[in-house]
């Protein structure tokens, strides 16, 4: 069974302890995320407990929410001067393919992930591929960034075969670790496990939009002990950076 019965268990557990979360909408009222500075600290609180050391935030730059990367940085400096704990922040962003992109990559107007800043997180809509998803894709590597694929298992359009090509192309994987108990649905939690059994999973985050995230890392699972183990060590010894 799935371990944690509450959050102290899971501190105890100390699954998360030196983790680095890879995708969350921590960063206050940019986007569908947090939306308060109150609750972005809260957030790195709860984060904290947890023995989180390192957050990657990654708000949303797409046609519903077309940030500029100045006032992202900006709001992230306000981020950095509010919070006073040993969590280690960074800036980047989860890159909708959308024609709003198509502009961006054009002059580099991204903010890239990992400390080299080669990555670029992207994302799809979970229902449909983008028109010209591909040649996307390719400007994303003819940019001189290695494409980032944020939580593979959530998109329904996507099937193994699918899956396999992307990762010949050269594109990484993020998942999101509450896929594996359901916070999804069965049909992500199912290709998770599936993703995460094949190895073709190098990177794992939160995803968190609000601050209530570990509620659902807390529930029941059936037994998928290797599963875990799979996410622990990916979680633990990231494939990149």
């Amino acid at each position: 069974m799935w371990p944690f019965k509450s959050v102290d268990t899971l501190a105890k557990s100390q699954f998360l302890r030196g983790f680095t979360d890879w995708h969350s909408h921590i960063l206050p009222g940019v986007d569908d995320g947090i939306r308060t500075m109150d609750e972005s600290l809260a957030t790195l609180d709860a984060f904290e407990q947890q023995g989180v050391m390192r957050v990657w935030l990654t708000p949303h730059i797409m046609e519903d929410f077309p940030n500029t990367t100045d006032r992202l940085r900006a709001r992230f400096e306000d981020l950095k001067e509010a919070y006073k704990g040993p969590i280690e922040l960074n800036l980047a962003a989860e890159h909708m393919l959308d024609s709003l992109f198509e502009e961006r990559i054009k002059t580099k107007d991204v903010l890239p992930i990992g400390k080299d800043g080669e990555h670029l997180l992207i994302e799809t809509s979970y229902v449909n591929p983008p028109y010209g998803m591909d040649q996307m894709v390719e400007s994303v590597f003819a940019a001189g960034y290695q494409p980032i694929l944020a939580h593979p298992e959530r998109y329904r359009y996507m099937n193994e075969d699918d899956y396999l090509k992307w990762k010949e192309r050269g594109v990484l994987f993020q998942m999101n670790f509450i896929s594996l108990v359901g916070g999804y649905g069965e049909t992500a939690r199912n290709k998770a496990e599936w993703l995460l059994s094949h190895d073709l999973i190098d990177l794992t985050g939160s995803d968190v939009h609000r601050k209530f995230v570990f509620e659902h890392v807390i529930a029941k699972s059936p037994k998928r002990a290797k599963i875990l183990e799979q996410l622990i060590n990916v979680a633990q010894s990231p494939k990149i950076f």
